[in-house]
């Protein structure tokens, strides 16, 4: 097992990971999550790849400024309908927030996560990938076979 630093948001942590590159839990057991600093990980990403601010985004969330940093810096738990203005405001859908959130943990708890594209979404922002004859049942199992 090698250890191997994974960088953050600027935070560097260290993970053991097979020489594969994998990362796995320590032990057999899951390592514990804080879910407040995943999802505030996951947002400040967000916002940063997006070029905003803090003061930008907490305008358009109309929450505070100090809030909000202190929701992406995991010290906060926000509400439900505090993270779906905040991922209004930053013009992401709430379900592809949670999606990154819950890929961070599988990742923290050692799991590996399969890089699947539902066939739906697929047709929609890949067009010409999956043919619109193809019944939905049948491309996902030659798109799960083409993932490895």
């Amino acid at each position: 097992m090698v250890r191997q630093p994974v960088t953050v948001n600027g935070v560097t942590r260290w993970r053991d990971a097979e020489p594969d590159g994998v990362a796995v839990a320590e032990t057999g057991e899951a390592k514990a999550v804080v879910m407040r600093q995943e999802i505030g990980d996951v947002l400040r990403s967000i916002r940063q790849a997006e070029g905003r601010t803090l003061r930008d985004v907490s305008h358009g969330a109309r929450v505070s400024l100090g809030y909000l940093s202190e929701v992406e810096r995991g010290q906060k738990e926000a509400s439900s309908e505090l993270l779906a203005s905040i991922c209004d405001a930053l013009d992401v859908p709430l379900s592809a927030m949670l999606g990154q959130v819950a890929e961070r943990v599988a990742v923290a708890e050692g799991l590996r996560v399969p890089d699947t594209v539902p066939t739906e979404f697929q047709r929609e922002f890949a067009p010409g990938v999956v043919p619109d004859g193809v019944p939905d049942d049948l491309a996902r199992e030659e798109f799960a076979r083409s993932c490895g």
